[in-house]
């Protein structure tokens, strides 16, 4: 009898360890040689918090693990050594004293001069792409059975439509030849939400490339491929929420992992409550601590081991795939707190490195908040290097919409750049005539042809770090304001049958093919033109003629732009602008590619731009 329950107590502990089965470590590996040195895996398998993990490797040692409320889970502290050799890290599994399972941890080495990368700065212009929509280069990766939702239709504007990381590959001569030397993809990770998945901002899995997109080893490509060409590729992060098909949102590894996990509690989307002294800590929790939608779980990043996850993960991708940039997601409804921690690490690993936070705010005193060196009264400070400038955006579309009262149009753009004293670096902000959050330019400025040459001009000249939605260049417009769907519509000839191609500018219209014609033109000038990559900016009020004149300059050269809405021309008095230039100067206007000399005035043609180098 005391030999068949032996026998039987056998076969239970062999079926249990047989049941153990490690899913998921979590990053998949690191690299020698980085200042962020102690890393947490997080380890999921069935049944594993009892099993001890145990390594032999010169130079890295387990520092602590940790079980939480889910048994599914485990976490294990690593310090990596500077002297530690890059190699497979064996991590043994021990349950009563034998060793279950085995799984091999990959150290490897860091590229050259990794720590010291370039990243993007005034200097760029930056081409925003969203990759379900810009290009479709492999047909075969449209639709995966695995997957939640799998329906590939262009003629619905919130289903996928079959866009990805080759399509881009294709295309990066073309974004080379408009004079980009930076681009930023909305997310690639993968979004395996039940339907409207197409966006991307409902991550599935941090650590792995939508196959609808491609594949890790397709974007590291993608990144070399950029590379090649001199354009460097930034990485949309997303710290507040992931997708509510999140493996670790479907099994909690505990409650504290979410914010508010049982009611699902919405945010009041009041971003003020982060800086209003009169604000309650409900209204501040609802804010920061609530689901942006149904289906975006909020994460808890006051949860050390959610903070770690979150900027182990960040570090991870730059590591990898080479990255040149970060813009993070819906910034301040993150706890603030981590975004102070999260910012400062990422420079600590990368000096050099450029994060943009989107803070969709148009009160710059809102925005300014996050600045990096920004001496705020409550005593917080972020080490966010650059903001997106929402404020710029919307004044430039009610300028260029609006007509000459009792002020000149123009003066809204004039104020809003005069906010700039708030920020202790101005010059370090991100601007934008459209994304893929606003409605498109030519659209929000009524189609006016004229108007979008006297905006595109701004942009290109402006103070700060330019950006440009995919289509700008050709005018695409989205003709039901507000429509998410429409923004961010299929990129003329992206796909193979496409009557309409601007690549090869079959079928454009004659305005269309101009309107590419003047933005490479200027954007192709702009990256040679040192006084506007890093000069000063210096701006004149605007008069009731209707005409903004503003100048770049550094000790090398001067550039002075002429904005004139009137539909007549105007004749300016050039002893106005004495503080910066002599009323007697030679110069060569950039637009029409004419050399003149100016002599106390100068005669402005109605609705144009004239940009001015002077000699």
């Amino acid at each position: 009898m005391k030999k068949v329950f032996l026998i039987i107590i056998t076969f239970l502990f062999s079926i249990s360890v047989s049941a153990q089965k490690i899913e998921r470590i979590e990053p998949e590996n690191w690299w020698v040689g980085m200042k962020y040195d102690t890393i947490t895996l997080l380890i999921y398998g069935k049944d594993i918090s009892d099993l001890r993990p145990e390594i032999s490797y010169p130079d890295i040692k387990i520092l602590k693990t940790e079980t939480v409320e889910n048994k599914n889970y485990l976490f294990l502290t690593l310090k990596i050594n500077s002297t530690a050799k890059s190699g497979n890290v064996k991590i043994d599994f021990r349950k009563n004293n034998k060793i279950i399972l085995s799984k091999n941890f990959q150290i490897l080495e860091r590229d050259a001069n990794s720590a010291d990368r370039d990243s993007f700065t005034q200097k760029d212009a930056i081409y925003l792409i969203f990759p379900d929509r810009f290009a479709n280069g492999d047909p075969k990766n449209d639709i995966f059975n695995s997957l939640n939702e799998k329906t590939i239709d262009r003629t619905d504007e919130d289903k996928r439509h079959g866009g990805d990381i080759k399509g881009i590959v294709n295309h990066l001569d073309y974004i080379k030849s408009l004079g980009f030397t930076q681009i930023w993809n909305t997310p690639l990770t993968e979004n395996n939400q039940p339907n409207y998945s197409y966006h991307g901002y409902a991550a599935t899995d941090f650590y792995k490339i939508d196959p609808r997109f491609g594949s890790n080893a397709d974007f590291k490509n993608l990144v070399k491929e950029a590379h090649k060409r001199n354009i460097g590729v930034i990485w949309d992060a997303v710290l507040n929420h992931c997708g509510a098909e999140y493996y670790f949102v479907k099994d909690l590894p505990e409650k504290s992992w979410l914010n508010f996990p049982d009611t699902k509690l919405r945010t009041n989307h009041l971003k003020s409550t982060i800086t209003d002294i009169y604000a309650t800590e409900i209204d501040r929790k609802e804010y920061t601590d609530g689901w942006f939608d149904g289906h975006m779980a909020d994460l808890n990043q006051r949860n050390p081991l959610v903070a770690k996850y979150l900027i182990q993960n960040t570090l991870w991708w730059i590591e990898y795939a080479g990255l040149s940039g970060l813009r993070e997601d819906t910034f301040s409804y993150t706890d603030k707190d981590f975004l102070a921690k999260w910012t400062k690490t990422i420079l600590e690993e990368y000096p050099k490195m450029n994060i943009t936070g989107e803070e969709m705010s148009r009160n710059a005193a809102q925005t300014s908040y996050w600045q990096i060196d920004k001496k705020n009264t409550d005593g917080y400070q972020c080490y966010l290097p650059t903001m997106m400038d929402f404020s710029l955006n919307d004044n430039i579309v009610s300028a260029l919409n609006g007509k000459e009262s009792w002020f000149s149009s123009w003066r809204d753009v004039y104020q809003s750049v005069a906010q700039d004293y708030l920020f202790p670096h101005p010059e370090d902000q991100l601007i934008f005539p459209d994304n893929h959050d606003v409605d498109r330019f030519y659209s929000r400025i009524n189609k006016n042809f004229g108007h979008w040459k006297l905006g595109i001009a701004m942009y290109m000249t402006m103070r700060g770090i330019p950006q440009f939605f995919y289509g700008t260049e050709v005018l695409m417009t989205n003709d039901k304001p507000g429509s998410d769907g429409q923004r961010r519509s299929d990129f003329y000839g992206g796909w193979k049958g496409d009557t309409k191609n601007a690549f090869s500018e079959t079928a454009l219209t004659d305005e269309e093919k101009e309107a590419k014609r003047y933005f490479s033109k200027l954007l192709n000038w702009r990256k040679n033109n040192s006084a506007i990559t890093n000069g000063k900016f210096l701006h004149y009020a605007p008069q009731q003629n209707d005409v903004y004149v503003y100048f770049r300059y550094n000790d090398q050269k001067k550039v002075m732009i002429i904005l004139n809405k009137n539909i007549e021309n105007v004749t300016l008095d050039m002893n106005r602008y004495s503080e910066i230039i002599s009323n007697q100067i030679k110069v060569k206007d950039i637009i029409s590619d004419k050399e003149f000399e100016i002599e106390n005035t100068i005669i402005v043609p109605a609705k144009t731009a004239m940009i001015l180098e002077i000699e």
